[in-house]
């Protein structure tokens, strides 16, 4: 199966790789950078250390038919890159609404990957959400700035398991509406 057989969902140009769906090809990159475990405590259910096979049903899960996630690669292989920077999700909620997830490989934070990802996810809307949501641990404060970067709106504090952290740890909540 290639991103061109998955059912609804795009490939997004943005600016420096497109986000497209993931291929079964994909799982030894995001084994590499979800094995790392400044990824996984950044995320709620990414495990550290990563079992075996974790990835490799992540994908299969990622390319179902009846999923409730779509999942991109971050892919910069059009610019000579590599196929996969890191990922970006969103959940499918009900009321048009989705949660939007994100990570990218460590080596790569800070240089404005992710809020380009969450941009271009935003002005694609390939769910046709009136509304998306975003939450991210009250440590990581620069996905906070992903989000508010790309006009998410602060709406309160809540919390979240970690299943890295094997916690359950506060978070920022946001809103972005679409319509």
């Amino acid at each position: 199966m290639s991103f061109e057989d998955v059912i609804d969902q795009p490939v997004i140009p943005a600016e420096g790789f497109v986000l497209r769906p993931l291929e079964r090809g994909d799982a030894g990159l995001i084994d590499l950078y979800a094995s790392d475990e400044r990824v996984a405590r950044a995320t709620t259910s990414i495990p550290h250390p990563l079992p075996p096979g974790a990835t490799d049903s992540f994908v299969e899960r990622a390319l179902a038919p009846d999923r409730t996630e779509d999942v991109w690669a971050i892919d910069a292989s059009p610019d000579g890159k590599s196929e996969v920077l890191g990922l970006i999700g969103l959940d499918r909620m009900d009321r048009e609404q989705s949660e939007i997830g994100y990570w990218v490989a460590p080596a790569l934070w800070g240089n404005g990957l992710a809020s380009r990802a969450v941009q271009a996810i935003v002005e694609a809307n390939p769910q046709a959400c009136r509304t998306l949501f975003g939450s991210v641990f009250q440590d990581n404060p620069a996905s906070a700035r992903v989000l508010t970067n790309s006009g998410f709106t602060y709406i309160g504090d809540a919390e979240q398991f970690s299943v890295a952290r094997n916690a359950t740890v506060p978070t920022w909540t946001y809103l972005r509406k679409l319509d």
